[in-house]
């Protein structure tokens, strides 16, 4: 299931999309402060924005602009004015598609499908790994568990996400400290030890006890 966060100013038209895409299992979220898009998209955290171009305030290339410069999420923006020159400008901005008003339905869902195909499915790869309910989502490296969100720092993410790729296997000390070199010159080991009991706090305070179980001499291994 993936949370589509819908920016359109036309409210029976977000309805109607809401509701077509809901009947595919997805999650959806209708904006309603058009001066806080960032806010209602930082709270959702969705996995894709269906974003008009023409909205009260700022139109969709502000907020598109906006949306990049913190995040990748794919963007498919939906117009009434979908001449070459609109398209052109809706890609260059960032967007990942363009939906063209009046809104086709079923066009829609296959654009959508596609385009989440391409995101988070590349490959057959998925984009969450799941252990004892906890997920950790691949795409913006944070944890959840019974409806809370951890949110992990680079390299807590990288130590869980080695761990639960390997769930039911020991993970030695010498693998997590070269996933943690990929992005850095040089880590310290006490560094490792630093950020697998910072991850083990956060992990206990979200619920998760016992998940990172220490094998003295040979390594780590979730639990």
């Amino acid at each position: 299931m993936y949370r589509i966060f819908i920016v359109e100013d036309d409210a029976a038209l977000a309805e109607a999309m809401a509701r077509q895409i809901e009947s595919w299992g997805h999650s959806v979220r209708c904006a309603r402060d058009f001066q806080n898009v960032m806010g209602e998209f930082a709270d959702f955290d969705p996995h894709l924005v269906l974003l008009d171009i023409a909205l009260p305030f700022f139109n969709g290339y502000h907020w598109c602009e906006r949306i990049r410069a913190v995040s990748a999420v794919p963007v498919v923006f939906i117009s009434s004015a979908s001449d070459n020159m609109n398209i052109v400008m809706a890609m260059t901005m960032g967007g990942d598609d363009f939906l063209p008003k009046p809104v086709d339905l079923d066009v829609m869902t296959a654009k959508l499908q596609a385009v989440l195909r391409r995101a988070y499915d590349l490959g057959g790869k998925t984009p969450v790994l799941e252990h004892r309910g906890a997920v950790l989502n691949l795409n913006d490296a944070s944890l959840s568990y019974e409806g809370k969100r951890v949110e992990l720092t680079k390299n807590e993410f990288r130590i869980l996400q080695t761990l639960m790729e390997n769930k039911g296997r020991v993970v030695s000390r010498d693998a997590l400290m070269t996933r943690l070199w990929q992005m850095d010159s040089y880590v310290e080991e006490n560094t490792l030890t630093v950020n697998v009991t910072r991850l083990r706090r956060k992990l206990e305070e979200a619920g998760l006890r016992d998940f990172i179980a220490t094998r003295v001499g040979a390594g780590y291994i979730v639990g």
